[in-house]
């Protein structure tokens, strides 16, 4: 079997080593993976530092695409992945959760007939003005094999007219849903006992385990406008204040950018000033699992992070309105706050003085990428 990889964010460059671990360790004789880099993400510091850390193969062809609008991007990589299938001419085409990426790679196939496996199927926020939502529910609509991390990503499936019946042999027509467990519960479990060896960050940073919290800001809706970037800012400062803890904020350049350009000058000083503000560049993985791992509490408006947040045993406030990782919210691990520093802070106070965490296994048992790679042999 002969697959191509789609990856071109960060988040899909971190969970393809869990794939490609897999074949190398237990499918190399029957799976052949071509990987193909798209260049949505091209910074060092956001794409390279992942190959180098997390042991992935390099990219057997990446488009250079960059940055750009939605549609001019898509259809840049469209373009590209078209070429490839055409020349490589593979058994499937993979992708990974909802970036422009992941929606290019699975118009280019299925217009040729190729068929799509997507991981991360049948996740949903329920809020379309996110470009994610479009690109998960398009992408899920183009598979031929869908593999959910969770229950409610294969319920959300069924509720859009995905049929569980697995006797026929899937095809475009009649698609295949499995629940797999999530690849990242694969990798942060497998890239934590290397991060005790080799991350340092905490100790560059001085921080005392437990004794820290963990913030990211990444998405449009919160960087692209005055009002909702300031509020937050606000709001980390206020907790900061409150729990007497540094904030660790490690930065997506776009979010540098932005913060220099829409905050008041008054208020970037003030995050600027306070030594208990850490704004660091963007964490290599290692570095993220450690900050994630030994923090008190994590707020992020990041899917993964929030996911992430829950492996690690660790409260979470979520800086959106919806999320669609909707366990962790309806286990009590996490509240939506969105954008308000009232929110913000009352959700702090509130999680700070929970007690009774539990952490279920939500998702799967760590050995998700294995059986993805035992189905696609299956069933393709």
């Amino acid at each position: 079997m002969k697959i191509v990889t789609i990856i071109g964010a960060r988040p899909q460059i971190i969970k393809a080593a869990a794939i490609s671990r897999a074949i190398t360790q237990h499918f190399s004789s029957q799976i052949t993976e071509v990987i193909v880099h798209t260049g949505q993400h091209y910074d060092t510091n956001m794409s390279e530092i992942f190959f180098q850390e997390l042991g992935i193969p390099a990219a057997d062809y990446n488009l250079g695409v960059g940055s750009g609008h939605h549609g001019a991007q898509t259809a840049r990589m469209m373009e590209g992945i078209e070429h490839l299938l055409m020349e490589e001419k593979p058994t499937a085409l993979l992708v990974y959760g909802d970036t422009n990426s992941t929606l290019a790679g699975a118009l280019a196939a299925v217009k040729m007939q190729v068929p799509v496996v997507h991981i991360e199927a049948g996740l949903r926020s329920f809020n379309k003005s996110m470009p994610e939502e479009i690109n998960r529910i398009t992408c899920d609509h183009c598979s031929t094999l869908l593999f959910s991390p969770t229950k409610q990503g294969v319920r959300n499936l069924e509720r859009e007219g995905f049929a569980p019946n697995h006797s026929e042999k899937a095809r475009l027509d009649h698609p295949k849903v499995f629940l797999t467990g999530d690849i990242m519960y694969d990798n942060s479990m497998y890239f934590s006992e290397i991060s005790k060896e080799k991350a340092r960050i905490t100790e560059q940073l001085r921080l005392k385990d437990g004794e820290f919290i963990l913030g990211t800001i990444h998405r449009d809706a919160n960087t692209d406008h005055v009002a909702s970037l300031s509020t937050i800012v606000k709001g980390l400062l206020e907790i900061q204040q409150l729990s007497q803890q540094p904030l660790v904020l490690p930065l997506h350049p776009r979010t540098r950018k932005k913060m220099a350009e829409l905050l008041p000058d008054s208020l970037l000083e003030a995050l600027k000033n306070n030594p208990n503000m850490h704004l660091i560049e963007p964490a290599g993985f290692l570095d993220m699992i450690s900050l994630e791992s030994r923090c008190s509490m994590v707020i992020t408006d990041s899917g993964g992070v929030q996911k992430e947040a829950y492996f690690f045993q660790k409260p979470c406030l979520i800086l959106r309105e919806q999320t669609e990782w909707v366990e962790i919210v309806e286990n009590g691990n996490a509240l939506l706050v969105g954008a308000q520093q009232q929110r913000l802070v009352e959700g702090y106070q509130a999680l700070r003085a929970k007690k009774d965490y539990t952490f279920p296994p939500l998702f799967g048992d760590g050995r998700a990428a294995e059986a993805i790679c035992r189905l696609m042999l299956e069933n393709l």
